[in-house]
């Protein structure tokens, strides 16, 4: 897309000067008779640059310099002053205006275009890192309202699941340090604690007289509950954000020995951020109070965690928790 350049002058034969050195060159040519018209014309247009002429009647190019300068809707638009005066004083007056760069008439034409391709280059320049940086603004604010949401509906599940509330954080914060301990990537994390956070979203399918059942579950009923890993899985792997954060939620449930479920993975088929998680899980659950028994003792854990080792659990994976949990 070529640059506007707005013109500035109150003669007829100035402003077809400039347009015969500027015409071929690439730029949309705008022009503008005095200073209001100017002002009125940068805020309509919004140029990428404004030759100004300093000497016209009414209002000189160096009141227009100040008075756009002052006005927020156009304070950034580059400004090149065109003037007769060739003396120190006006230079400066120009500066002080406002002016980003100062040619003295008669100008050479090579001159003028070079400053002129400077000036666009450098105003394009700031424009992309303007832009760069609403980008990045607006993606971080995208990003803590997807944070936001995540929280929202894990604290959602807890509250529908009232026996295991606050069970969804603390897993969490027990599978990032396990994955820190093993070296795991910043973004590997971030999708980790999604993944976490949202472990047990699937359940929302599991009817409430199967979730809250006090007495043990039938088999059929079992069926049924253990479909929640493939509901939570088809129901966000079209948000495209939260797949990568799938493994858990998915695999969660799957066992070191291939006899867990939905799919039956075995051993580093399982992806490695759920079988961090699958200790932390069975871990907090083993170590907190449940209404049909009270939570085991810290040494109690430990030791079911041991034995399950090479079974339930991944033998390296039940080391590092060791390591972690002291």
């Amino acid at each position: 897309m070529s640059s506007m350049v707005l013109i500035v002058d109150d003669e007829y034969s100035g402003r077809e000067t400039l347009q015969s050195i500027l015409e071929g060159e690439g730029y949309q040519l705008e022009m503008a008779e005095n200073g209001p018209q100017a002002i009125e014309k940068a805020k309509e247009l919004l140029p990428d640059v404004i030759l100004l002429d300093v000497m016209m009647p009414g209002m000189t190019g160096f009141e227009v310099c100040q008075r756009i300068r002052n006005d927020p809707q156009i304070a950034e638009i580059p400004i090149i002053v065109l003037t007769a005066l060739d003396d120190r004083e006006s230079l400066l007056t120009a500066l002080k205006a406002g002016a980003d760069d100062f040619i003295s008439k008669p100008f050479d034409r090579y001159e003028l275009r070079a400053r002129l391709l400077g000036i666009t280059r450098l105003n394009r320049y700031q424009k992309l890192l303007q832009e760069r940086a609403k980008l990045q603004e607006a993606n971080a604010q995208l990003l803590t309202a997807y944070e936001a949401t995540i929280e929202g509906w894990s604290h959602a599940l807890d509250l529908r699941d009232r026996e295991t509330e606050g069970h969804s954080r603390r897993v969490t914060e027990l599978t990032i340090k396990l994955a820190q301990a093993c070296g795991m990537s910043a973004d590997e994390i971030m999708n980790l604690r999604r993944g976490a956070l949202l472990h047990d979203m699937g359940k929302i399918g599991i009817p409430d007289s199967i979730l809250h059942k006090p007495a043990a579950l039938t088999e059929e009923e079992w069926a049924i509950m253990r479909k929640h890993p493939q509901f939570v899985y088809d129901m966000l792997y079209s948000v495209e954000y939260l797949r990568p954060a799938l493994d858990i939620p998915y695999c969660h449930h799957e066992k070191w020995d291939g006899t867990g479920y939905p799919r039956g993975l075995k051993g580093e088929g399982i992806p490695l951020a759920a079988r961090l998680f699958a200790i932390a899980d069975v871990w907090d659950a083993l170590t907190s109070d449940r209404p049909y028994r009270p939570a085991w003792s810290e040494a109690e854990a430990l030791t079911y965690i041991r034995e399950q080792s090479g079974t339930h659990f991944d033998p390296q994976v039940v080391e590092l928790f060791f390591k972690v949990i002291k």
